[in-house]
């Protein structure tokens, strides 16, 4: 089966590198290419014997041994494996539910603990709500009497806790999906070793794909003493997922991961033979976003005569819940469904038939910020433990491959692209790196190297309560309508000038420990770009290649000014401020910045600015701008009259 083709192109590891064609080998065990592979080859088996070919069978007795003998018993099983809905009927089966006792498995998400629930009481044969049940917030289907396995999300037992805080009914509690590291998974984990103390019956079972075990084991563990044979936690690893698959990476960075999982959802669809789709999305505008455009593209499709149809459905916790059980539906052949869902079907949630997946490598998690008390949801890269997750969702029930909108790593863990490599030996932000890396392409090595230095050290002008005003025009001689970057290169090269003077410095109110400082760091930056043999070059005085230089590092963090005197970031609209210590703050303000960074006290203040032309961004990040973010509309109008050159070290 082909890999997509035409806007995205992606690589799998290990097979020559991108750019070439694309073989394909399996991450697991090894299959021939080209196959179809059979839906569900156990489905004329029965509920039991489907139970004895998953790969947590094998190990059944080993469990229920460990169980027995340690309080804790940490388990790393891939997806797949089985783990959540068997190991609690296995502790059912051995009688860890006898005398009213309960058996609970905890999930971090509410979606998650109502399917494995309702899949538990399928293979038992028995009716959702009576031996198996499940607990979620305002809805309690269970029987204070009858319900002897019990799903519920963390936040429900951090709540039961309170109630009842040695959990006198539970007789085992299973911790499942621990890797989110959620809020109420970590109050909980703290909690239940506490509880452990107190209740030596009591067994905690803590479950996951990719987790740190070690971890997870010496924190439970109540031995203190050097004897290993007191441990009272231990690790069992569980055999991989039940079938293998291939990974896929983009061969170069999307500019637009939305717009880019629309095509490749509908190359898949054009291109590889049955299978149903999941792709992940970071939040509900994006996937409410892409559904509605993969539902244009198969009205076009239906109309073009293609006999395969697609149904899109979305999936995120906002959704009620009959629009989420909807994912669970059975198709007919004729029919692809393409679900487009949050990190909520991450993890636990087996969606029959689902053969391919596509990940945007992004996550929206809750952050909060203690300094002004607000609780926001921000989108992240996501974690390698959710990257291997997300994968597994495509080999639940048969072969399938996950097409990573991102470039990565090679099988060896190493980075795929030579500039990569080369920015990760620097030990600066990697946008520094990247300047540094560009700066013989614009021909401005030297100055870069001197920008790059000065921007590493804190406070280099200084301000004596008794001679502010005297250190204020004292600074304005270094300053520039370039911004601050330049400034600092004035600065580095009149200390030079002035052979290092410590009497210098003092005159002109500046830091002599942080100039010496930065010209130490920049020998050691110069080996770096001597070892990668980046050409020795000066710009002689011209500021337009730094400019460009600095903006091929700094592309990512560009604003624009509007007309209310603040400036938003190009791809989130994040409203931004120029601060105060900057040289072009008491200015007027440019059309177009870059910045080192932004630091939050009573707005966002951007610091180390420089003004740029917005046709640079497009020119020098074509992958990560498109003309619709960049707006050039009138460009002429919006370039920036920055003729003047820097200021010469004579004049200091």
């Amino acid at each position: 089966m082909a890999a997509p083709v035409g806007p995205v192109k992606f690589w799998k590891p290990g097979t020559e590198g991108p750019g070439v064609s694309i073989s394909e080998e399996r991450q697991s065990a090894a299959e021939s290419t080209g196959v179809a592979v059979i839906y569900n080859p156990y489905a004329s088996l029965s509920i039991e014997q489907q139970r004895q070919k998953l790969p947590v069978f094998k190990l059944r007795n080993h469990i229920l041994y460990l169980v027995e003998n340690y309080q804790t018993l940490v388990i790393v099983g891939e997806t797949g494996c089985g783990k959540t809905t068997q190991i609690p009927q296995y502790l059912a089966e051995a009688g860890w539910t006898a005398e009213g006792r309960v058996v609970g498995v905890t999930q971090p998400r509410r979606v998650a603990a109502v399917s494995v629930a309702g899949r538990v009481a399928e293979e038992r044969g028995a009716v959702l709500g009576h031996e198996v049940g499940y607990t979620i917030r305002f809805d309690d289907c269970t029987d204070p009497q009858a319900t002897r396995i019990k799903f519920l999300t963390d936040g429900m037992l951090v709540r039961e806790m309170m109630a009842d805080p040695l959990l006198t009914r539970y007789s085992v509690l299973m911790l499942d999906e621990a890797h989110e590291r959620t809020l109420y998974t970590d109050i909980a984990i703290g909690l239940l070793k506490k509880v452990q103390k107190k209740r030596g019956d009591l067994r905690v079972i803590v479950a996951s794909a990719t987790l740190d075990a070690e971890k997870f084991r010496d924190f439970f563990n109540q031995n203190e003493t050097n004897d290993p044979s007191k441990d009272t936690s231990m690790i069992l690893t569980v055999e991989g997922r039940t079938f293998p698959v291939d990974i896929f990476y983009i061969q170069s960075p999307v500019p637009d991961y939305v717009k880019s999982t629309v095509e490749t959802v509908m190359k898949i669809h054009q291109t590889e033979s049955d299978g149903d789709i999941l792709a992940f999305l970071t939040g509900q505008e994006e996937v409410e976003t892409v559904v509605s455009m993969l539902i244009e593209q198969a009205r076009v499709l239906s109309r073009s005569g293609m006999k395969k149809h697609l149904r899109v459905l979305p999936m995120y916790a906002g959704l009620p819940s009959s629009e989420q059980m909807k994912v669970f539906e059975r198709v007919s052949h004729s029919v692809r469904k393409v679900i487009v869902a949050t990190n909520i079907a991450e993890t636990s949630i087996t969606i029959n038939g689902i053969a391919f997946v596509i990940d945007c490598g992004f996550v929206k998690l809750r952050a909060y910020n203690p300094k002004t008390a607000i609780e926001c949801l921000v989108v992240v890269p996501v974690s390698k433990a959710s990257a291997n997750q997300r994968a597994g969702r495509a080999g639940r029930n048969r072969s399938g491959k996950c097409y990573r909108l991102y470039t990565g790593l090679d099988k060896h863990c190493r980075l795929t692209e030579p500039l990569g490599m080369r920015i990760a030996e620097f030990p600066l932000n990697p946008m520094f790196a990247k300047m540094l890396l560009e700066s013989g392409n614009h021909g401005c090595s030297q100055e870069i190297l001197s920008i790059a230095a000065m921007m590493q050290i804190q406070n280099i002008f200084v301000f004596p309560p008794n001679q502010k005003a005297q250190a204020i025009r004292k600074h304005r001689k270094f300053a520039v309508e370039e911004g601050d970057h330049l400034t600092m290169l004035n600065v580095y090269e009149a200390f030079i000038k002035h052979s290092k003077s410590s009497q210098w410095c003092q005159e002109h109110f500046l830091n002599y420990k942080g100039l010496v400082r930065a010209t130490t760091v920049r020998e050691q930056l110069k080996k770096l770009l001597v070892k990668f043999k980046v050409p020795k070059k000066s710009s002689e005085g011209d500021p337009d290649p730094v400019l460009r230089c600095i903006v091929s590092g700094f592309f990512a963090n560009a604003a624009k000014c509007h007309s209310t005197g603040a400036y938003r970031t190009i791809r989130d609209d994040q409203e931004l401020h120029i601060h105060p210590t900057s040289v072009l703050y008491a200015e007027k303000p440019p059309r177009w910045v870059v910045y080192n960074e932004v630091i939050q006290t009573s707005k966002y203040y951007m610091r180390d600015v420089t003004a740029i032309e917005s046709t640079w961004l497009l020119e020098l990040a074509p992958h990560f701008y498109q003309e619709g973010t960049v707006r050039t509309r009138h460009r002429h109008q919006m370039h920036l009259s920055l003729k003047a050159k820097r200021v010469k070290v004579d004049d200091h």
